[in-house]
């Protein structure tokens, strides 16, 4: 088994494992954007039994971290199904005003539950019971996007796809881009749009998707856009999730299973037993939040580079996993022990490529030659088949968010050829 802690004490995981359910990411392609939620809602979870579900902040060391760094100063713009700031956990965390106007459509009306969820993960400060995030002193600038959990045809005519999000939030002040939605083919767009969010010296986390059994060579899109930080999704041991995609677009590794979240739209109550790397892309998010936070003078390549640097992983540092990639997220290993080197503030620490904004205001669009970076291989022995559930399970309790190609409304999967420019963009 692959993991990214060799030890359980390592990560200081406390939590016993539980049969986890499935919580899938979005799924995208190009042009406008259509959404589905599939299968029957788990039971609910009464409020004041969220907490003790967090079982990451706990393997994370995350009251002592919040004495170093809580995300104070760190702005993180969720792209998502849209954001309230209405729930306990969110009051005071939202700036939606921030949003820009281009794009304010409906931000702070979520259709879908999904991104108040991603919200709170990364920044809920746990008010009234409810989630709390692992940088609660971060702020949330909401995004709605066309996702497919959106049927109204009034409404998707005027919400904006993420393409146009992407490129707002570029122009903001936010410093951390969450995109715990994804697509499985090229969209030139967007890839665009990232391009000019890396130039302008954003750090992007984004869901590397799920389902590897249904399609092993789906890949995930923004997550495989050079300039975006692919995360998959690991349990309460370190071990890769079945349901996390794999591929050289994986980057890095975050819990993603056994997670709290909003059941639906209505937000009147949590879920239990969620899992996702829409999860594992917020707390990424949020172990970014914290770093740069105590660090506000780093570009996002250093705190890239101490992320993946201090990441726990039992292979070489130079041969990336394609299930787990650079290892799982320990910001605690930079707050608490001063571990990992920031190094150069202009080279992207994944592609190893010099980057034109490095975090400043530069409005240059950076090169797309290709990376040069190495991601060989390295399949677990023994993926837990309890970290996804039966597939009945899984197809009880699934959440996910589609954009499909214009009118057609439908799926649309490349394969095998679309995995081949993706081994030629990064390289593995």
């Amino acid at each position: 088994m692959e993991s990214g802690i060799g030890r359980r004490t390592e990560w200081r995981a406390r939590a016993p494992r539980r049969t986890a359910k499935r919580w899938a990411v979005a799924a995208v392609v190009s042009g406008a954007v259509v959404g589905s939620v599939v299968g029957l809602a788990p039971a609910a979870v009464a409020d004041e039994s969220v907490r003790s579900q967090e079982w990451y902040l706990d393997a994370m060391d995350a009251e002592a971290m919040w004495k170093v760094s809580d995300g104070d100063g760190v702005k993180v713009a969720v792209i998502d199904s849209g954001v309230s700031d209405g729930t306990p956990s969110l009051k005071g965390q939202v700036l939606a005003d921030e949003t820009p106007k281009s794009v304010a459509y409906h931000a702070t009306e979520d259709y879908d539950g999904h991104g108040t969820t991603i919200a709170e993960l990364i920044a809920g400060t746990g008010a009234g019971g409810g989630i709390k995030g692992l940088a609660p002193g971060a702020k949330v600038v909401p995004y709605r996007v066309l996702l497919t959990s959106l049927k109204d045809q009034g409404e998707r005519k005027k919400t904006p796809e993420m393409a146009k999000a992407v490129r707002a939030a570029a122009d903001t002040d936010a410093k951390i881009i969450n995109l715990s939605v994804g697509q499985d083919v090229l969209d030139p767009e967007l890839e665009s749009a990232v391009k000019y969010a890396h130039a302008k010296g954003k750090l992007m986390f984004a869901a590397v998707g799920n389902n590897p059994d249904k399609n092993p060579d789906l890949i995930g899109y923004p997550a495989a856009y050079d300039g975006v930080v692919g995360v998959a999704a690991s349990d309460d041991e370190g071990k890769v999730g079945k349901f996390s995609q794999h591929g050289a677009f994986v980057d890095l590794a975050a819990p993603g299973l056994d997670i709290p979240r909003w059941c639906d739209a209505t937000l009147t109550s949590y879920c239990g037993k969620g899992e996702g790397t829409s999860a594992s892309a917020a707390i990424a998010s949020g172990s970014a939040a914290l770093i740069w936070s105590k660090h506000p003078d780093w570009t996002a390549n250093q705190v890239l580079r101490v992320l993946t640097d201090t990441a726990a992983r039992s292979w070489p540092a130079d041969k990336p996993s394609t299930y787990l990639g650079h290892g799982l997220v320990r910001p605690a290993r930079n707050l608490l022990h001063n571990e990992g080197r920031p190094g150069a503030a202009e080279v992207d620490p994944i592609t190893n490529e010099k980057t034109t904004g490095a975090g400043s205001s530069s409005e240059t669009t950076p090169s797309t030659s290709a990376s040069g970076s190495s991601q060989p291989s390295q399949k677990p022995s023994d993926v837990p088949a309890e970290a996804a559930g039966s597939d009945a399970e899984s197809s009880s309790d699934s959440n996910t968010l589609w954009i499909a190609l214009g009118a057609v409304a439908a799926v649309i999967v490349i394969g095998g050829g679309g995995f081949a420019v993706l081994r030629a963009r990064r390289g593995q």
